[in-house]
């Protein structure tokens, strides 16, 4: 949803106009990675763009941003396309200005552009690929942080399977699900208010992925964030799943506040005036930067260190996916030979007094540039398919 119209000039800034020398710099401070962003791709809830949290985390100096969308990795595209977008234009606009070195007192370019050192490109935030997962019998939400690549097949077919359970915008997953599915996951537990009803189903996925399960502490900006720190730090201890620091972030800036309200007031279907105790009770839920949560955690400096260390065991990338075409392969027979088979009993039926000469070479061009450039899976899909309408009886036609 778009912010309001009275929302300022900041929030409609689009990505791609901060400048590198707008960046901050890497510096002896403390870092910190978000591990805990709600976009607006959970429906009703985020009241931020993907592309603003990361424009917003570049602004912050953040190291690392999850983006964990409820029950959903829908969000993380568009956050990994405007990362890609502004590392683009920052090493454009550097490549750019280190070309031209120009003498004050001439104004004419000195030098050979060649061997002018390019300048530092700023270090933009890491983006990690995450989702939130919301469990039907369980009151402990958790994020999952896949690893590596098949880690996040796996959590997609996670996923999938609470979808297939569900109705449309729903999905039905179990803990015994989320124990059976998560191998290579970061598992980081959100508990509710009663933290005694997060320790069983803590201690058994500490024990089934020991090393991987964390305790997530969010601050409540209520007056009571240190005494709720210590209480999470205790029950880390009692469940071997360490503590660490999470902003639950559902806007990027604080002016986003009266849109998140609104958000709430629609999934409720309230009125404003009606929105009560549901209402935000301020606009800290905004993303942070590294020295913000250091003073908030500031008795508990390891859960800020444990961001940064589970953010650089997060090696997996949107850009380690590729197209993967369904192999097609059929009781062993190859996509190619399926086709070449199935195509020449095809001209049989259709030529049953001979296959003329011109059909021959046709085909045989056709199937060899098929085979060239490896089409015949899609091929065999499209039979399928067909196959498949004309034994229900249903209208079909191609093309070519």
């Amino acid at each position: 949803m778009s912010p309001p119209a009275n929302s300022g000039k900041r929030d409609r800034t689009p990505v791609g106009t901060l400048r590198p020398e707008d960046l901050p710099r890497a510096s002896g401070g403390p870092g910190y990675a978000e591990l805990c962003v709600t976009t607006n791709f959970t429906f009703l809830t985020g009241a931020s763009h993907p592309e603003e949290l990361v424009l917003r985390a570049a602004e912050l100096g953040l190291d690392a941003i999850a983006v964990t969308d409820r029950n959903s990795l829908a969000g993380v595209v568009r956050a990994y396309s405007a990362l890609k977008t502004l590392r683009r234009e920052a090493e454009e606009t550097l490549r750019i200005r280190s070309t031209h070195q120009t003498d004050a007192c001439s104004r004419q370019e000195v030098g050979n552009p060649q061997d002018l050192p390019l300048p530092q490109v700023p270090r933009f935030p890491k983006l990690i690929v995450g989702t939130r997962i919301v469990l039907r019998d369980c009151p402990v939400e958790w994020l999952a942080l896949p690893l590596d690549r098949d880690a996040y097949h796996r959590l997609a077919r996670l996923l999938t399977l609470g979808k297939r359970r569900a109705g449309k915008a729903e999905c039905h997953l179990d803990l015994r699900d989320l124990s059976e599915g998560a191998r290579g996951m970061i598992l980081i537990a959100l508990p509710p208010d009663d933290l005694s009803t997060a320790r069983a189903p803590l201690q058994l996925l500490q024990r089934r992925y020991p090393g991987h399960v964390f305790l997530g502490a969010a601050p409540r900006y209520d007056g009571s964030d240190q005494s709720w720190f210590d209480r999470c730090a205790r029950l880390a201890l009692l469940t071997s799943a360490p503590m660490l620091a999470v902003g639950d972030v559902l806007m990027h800036r604080a002016s986003r506040r009266q849109l998140a309200d609104v958000l709430t007031c629609m999934r409720e279907g309230l009125t404003i005036d009606q929105i009560g105790t549901r209402a935000l009770p301020n606009a800290e839920r905004r993303l942070k930067g590294p020295g913000d949560m250091a003073r908030l955690f500031r008795n508990h400096p390891g859960a800020i260190r444990r961001t940064l260390e589970i953010a650089a065991r997060c090696s997996f990338d949107l850009s380690d996916l590729s197209y993967e075409y369904p192999d097609e392969i059929s009781d062993g027979e190859s996509p190619q030979a399926r086709l070449e088979r199935l195509a020449w009993e095809g001209l049989n039926r259709r030529c049953p007094t001979g296959i003329p000469e011109r059909y021959h070479v046709l085909a045989n061009k056709e199937l060899s540039l098929i085979g060239e450039l490896g089409y015949a899976a899609y091929f065999l899909t499209v039979h399928d398919i067909v196959q498949e309408a004309r034994s229900r009886g249903i209208l079909c036609q191609g093309r070519g």
